[in-house]
């Protein structure tokens, strides 16, 4: 079937007179694997059901082009937050879009999730509403809202939602839709795992094998007390973020109750190959080729997705509260599927650009453990130290891509998706690294050390620099060894929770000794859901209930951020303000080990020597 109707004319060609569903999406229309309303919209169709997408609706018309749908609304912001989409990490807004026609920005609301089902509340009073994707997913508890710096309610509540799906939504949504179907009201689905439901206090009855989090007004309070609540609350969500033995949570939010049932089990491989042979049209809608086309398209249209999930878990990243950590992969067949369809396309010219997922490089459970009885409580497998229970391989991909590399009219196969290099490193067998560096690295290979502070790398659970350095060394070994010149792009973040004006300095001068020159460099953004966001709004450690340092004015900031790029003459005053607070006069000069070259003001706050001083001769004893 080609691209599901957008309008009402297209909607009528179909011969239909309403649809099942209709999707109300934050995105411009692409129908693509890479994205989430596509995957939804085409499982849907799979299952018998009519689905019209609205893409980015501004005007009640927009809204109401379809009419009521037979079952429900199914809200989503797109493929990124609303929020992060608009705004920087300083909260300048942002100029362009990548899931926009044309790439620029305003096409979708602020808080799009909650502003569309409000929306379609007030015109379709009686038809049900349910919300999903990365904004709903993240939100479905009391969160800390980075940009209007408070902690506000569960989205569902927000929004006035009927159900929130949390997770990657394939198998929650033909559950709700079979069973809505089959003439189930929306208020009696209650039992669909990974979703999330309400219920007013007064109706609620004690669920066995529950967990209670403090509730939305022990949490949102600007208080110490409260604080420390809150991080109670985010270690509950992440220990029990689990398919095998999570329990239900249940939150308290003034007179109502939020529900979260336990965590859907992710798709198995012959799940996960049937969602990808969906027929996908692979690019945009053609209605935006006369607007430029959708960019968010060419970062994807030549890469393949064969694994989801992640056990490395970075205290920052919200994949894994998102995607879970448990690992699902597609077979080899449906990859290379994929990849033959990919090079019958008109404007492939041999190179598929990625093969990857969250990380590139799992392709299998972290250990046995993880799938028979759920993860360990601090749920740590590869940071600060690889626990000893992970089985490393990269047997399975290494073959995988040996078979794409073998496809006629395949050039070469590159892996753009993270490596994780603590994982990489810790296999003995190094047919794998050796091939990536031969045949998987397009002269640059992105790696993400984030930092070069044990003390920083801690908190946000990332493995030792030592490590780093030692996956690097190697690297730069097999390349010699290849004849190739390669290079390494780290990934570097400032002001993380944990990170102190000496860390700083100390990740500074790590780049000046690698003549390391970032042309970007990131912020820490604290996005809802992540352990590293609760660290930076209540200064607590949720794992171990410890404080910690966390760099919050924007002149702290900016001086960390500035000192990753202390080579930049625009940067000079930043990190000559950073140095002279550290006392660090040592780095300040010309120097090979200095910063920043002197001034005036710092000539005159140097410690002075007087020639007396330094041709004193010591006393003999």
């Amino acid at each position: 079937m080609p691209f599901l109707p957008i309008t009402k004319k297209e909607m009528t060609a179909l011969g239909w007179n309403e649809a099942d569903f209709i999707i109300v999406t934050g995105d411009a229309y692409v129908d693509h694997p890479s994205f989430g309303t596509a995957i939804i919209s085409r499982v849907l169709e799979s299952g018998g059901f009519k689905v019209c997408i609205i893409p980015q609706p501004k005007t009640d018309s927009d809204f109401t082009r379809f009419g009521k749908p037979k079952y429900a609304f199914l809200v989503n912001s797109g493929n990124i937050d609303s929020m992060v989409a608009h705004y920087t990490v300083a909260k300048k807004r942002r100029n362009d879009d990548a899931y926009t026609a044309g790439g620029k920005s305003g096409a979708r609301p602020d808080r799009a999730v909650t502003v569309y089902t409000k929306k379609l509340r007030s015109l379709y009073n009686d038809v049900p509403i349910c919300i999903g994707g990365i904004e709903a997913s993240l939100r479905r508890f009391a969160h800390y809202d980075y940009w209007s710096n408070s902690v506000r309610p569960s989205v569902l509540l927000e929004s006035g939602a009927d159900l929130l799906m949390y997770g990657m939504g394939e198998k929650h949504i033909l559950e709700i839709a079979n069973r809505l179907k089959s003439g189930e009201s929306i208020s009696d689905i209650t039992d669909v795992l990974g979703t999330c439901y309400a219920v007013d206090s007064k109706d609620f009855s004690p669920i066995l094998n529950s967990i209670e989090c403090p509730s939305f007004e022990l949490v949102s309070q600007n208080s110490e007390k409260s604080k420390e609540q809150y991080a109670v609350s985010c270690k509950i969500q992440q220990q029990e973020h689990d398919a095998v033995r999570g329990k239900t949570i249940i939150q308290k939010s003034g007179k109502k109750i939020v529900i979260q049932n336990p965590h859907m089990p992710p798709l198995t491989t012959e799940e996960m190959d049937k969602v990808y042979a969906l027929p996908f049209m692979r690019t945009y809608h053609p209605s935006y080729e006369a607007l430029g086309g959708v960019p968010g398209i060419e970062e994807v249209k030549f890469s393949i997705i064969h694994n989801r999930g992640c056990f490395g878990a970075c205290n920052f990243c919200a994949l894994a509260y998102h995607q879970g950590r448990q690992i699902s992969v597609r077979s080899h067949e449906s990859v290379i599927e994929e990849a033959k369809k990919i090079t019958k396309m008109s404007d492939f010219k041999g190179y598929i650009h990625d093969v990857g997922g969250p990380t590139a490089n799992f392709r299998a459970s972290s250990c046995e453990k993880q799938l028979k009885s759920g993860l360990c409580n601090d749920k740590k497998c590869l940071a600060p130290t690889m626990c000893p229970a992970v089985k490393v391989s990269h047997s399975d991909y290494l073959k995988l891509l040996r078979e794409l590399r073998a496809l006629p009219k395949v050039k070469k196969v590159f892996i753009r998706s993270g490596i994780r290099f603590d994982y990489l490193i810790a296999d003995e067998n190094e047919e794998f690294f050796k091939e990536l560096v031969m045949h998987h690295t397009s002269g640059q290979l992105k790696v993400a050390p984030e930092h070069c502070s044990d003390n920083v790398l801690k908190y946000m659970g990332k493995p030792p620099i030592s490590v780093y350095n030692k996956f690097e060394k190697r690297f730069y070994e097999l390349t010699k060894a290849a004849g190739k010149k390669q290079y390494l792009v780290p990934y570097l973040m400032s002001s993380h929770p944990g990170s102190t004006l000496k860390d700083a300095i100390e990740l500074s001068l790590f780049l000046k000794r690698n003549n390391l020159h970032p042309e970007q460099v990131q912020d820490f953004y604290p996005t809802p859901g992540t352990v590293s966001t609760c660290m930076f709004y209540t200064g607590i450690d949720p794992f171990t209930m410890k404080k910690v340092y966390v760099p919050k004015t924007a002149a702290e900031k900016a001086e960390q951020r500035a000192l990753l790029q202390y080579f930049k003459p625009e940067n000079k005053a930043l990190v000559l303000s950073a140095l002279k607070k550290a006392g660090r006069y040592d780095l300040i000069g010309n120097g090979k080990n200095c910063l920043a070259q002197g001034d005036k003001t710092v000539k005159s706050q140097k410690p002075k020597k007087t020639i007396r001083n330094v041709h004193k001769k010591k006393k003999s004893r």
